[in-house]
């Protein structure tokens, strides 16, 4: 009897360990979850280029990303995601490594990320591409956010590599924040990218929320994009040198932005200021050597828009509207305005249908009046 006494306390206790082991283990590695998008396309444009080529009429796959997401140890939160569509011949359409960070999310007003995420610069570029709600980012987010940036960096999704500290302080009754703060060091080259002049960009963004729902903010950009390769200079005789080496282009921004988000409304606003040349070329494949610069773009840039997304059946379908302007030398000479109207209609949880007409007037055409239409099927899992 004392024999199987000791045995079944022996059981219970390797049974006790075993739950607590396996109970541990849980807490390490633990919520982690598969998701991803699909965004399909249609779009029409009468617009015709400075060269006399007409018209876009063509489907496109927009966007294809997965992603796993998860938490270490409670208190840490990671998320790996790919873009899978595309090819791999460049930067711009290859599947790539979109995110790759990891964030100590112990204390609302003092949060750690590490890896490649988005810059923390605007309301607007952190925003999911389907929820953000138009056919595609504002113009001045696309070029002055690091999208398809001014300056020649390769398409990178707004985002860089680097370390980021955020928190939210000053809770109020309602469970919202009044005040949130966002500062980062990045190497200021976009995804996947090495530095090249061991310089760092520095962005950071401060906002207040005197009432749910409501944010008014300012950022801040100071840094540099660079490149290593070969360049034509005049010397002081008229002669022109070839040179070679690693060449910095500086780079200097700042946004004012004011969002209201709440009751199935949202009506949002940014103005976004840039600073700095930009190359000729475009780095596509990640490899360009061309550090020529484009001084007959100028050195400043900027970028105004407002929207409105209402509810016409809610949860269900929006009407929409946006003003979006972009000035690519900071004056109306070349400014690009779109005014655009539309509807979203879901159908549940994962389904939009998004449709949308604009009309445009690119100062820097020939024609400059034109209009546009797109249609997407977008789907999230």
């Amino acid at each position: 009897m004392k024999t199987l006494a000791t045995l079944a306390l022996a059981a219970l206790a390797f049974g006790s360990v075993s739950a607590q082991e396996k109970e541990a283990k849980l807490k390490v590695l633990s919520d982690i979850k598969f998701s991803g998008y699909i965004m399909s396309q249609y779009q029409y444009s009468d617009k015709e280029s400075n060269k006399g080529e007409k018209d876009i009429n063509s489907f496109n796959i927009r966007m294809v990303r997965m992603a796993l997401e998860g938490r270490v140890a409670k208190d840490f939160y990671w998320k790996a995601q790919l873009q899978v569509n595309g090819n791999t011949s460049n930067l711009t359409v290859a599947p790539r490594m979109v995110d790759a960070f990891a964030e100590w999310q112990k204390y609302d007003a003092f949060k750690v990320k590490a890896g490649q995420f988005k810059r923390p610069f605007t309301f607007e570029n952190p925003m999911h591409p389907i929820t953000q709600g138009f056919m595609g980012y504002s113009q001045n987010v696309t070029k002055l956010a690091g999208f398809s940036d001014r300056n020649g960096e390769h398409a990178s999704n707004g985002r860089d590599i680097g370390v980021q500290l955020q928190g939210d302080l000053l809770k109020a009754n309602d469970g919202h924040h009044y005040l949130h703060y966002q500062v980062g060091v990045f190497n200021g080259q976009g995804t996947n990218m090495k530095d090249v002049d061991q310089r760092k960009d520095i962005i950071g963004g401060v906002w207040v929320a005197p009432v749910k729902g409501l944010r008014i903010g300012a950022f801040g950009w100071t840094g540099s994009y660079a490149r290593k390769g070969i360049w034509t200079e005049v010397d002081a005789n008229g002669v022109e040198q070839t040179k070679n080496g690693v060449r910095s282009l500086e780079k200097n921004r700042y946004a004012i932005s004011a969002e209201y988000a709440a009751h199935d409304w949202t009506v949002r606003s940014e103005y976004i200021h840039s600073q700095g040349y930009g190359f000729k070329t475009s780095n596509a494949s990640g490899k360009e050597t061309d550090c020529t610069i484009n001084y007959a773009a100028g050195d400043k840039a900027d970028g105004f828009y407002a929207l409105m997304i209402a509810p016409v059946i809610s949860k269900k379908l929006y009407a929409k509207a946006r003003y979006d302007l972009y000035r690519p030398q900071a004056d109306w000479h070349t400014s690009k305005t779109q005014y655009e109207i539309g509807a979203n209609y879901w159908i549940g949880k994962h389904v939009m249908i998004a449709a949308e007409y604009a009309r445009v007037n690119d100062r820097s055409l020939n024609k400059s009046n034109y209009n546009m239409f797109d249609l997407q099927l977008d789907v999230k899992f």
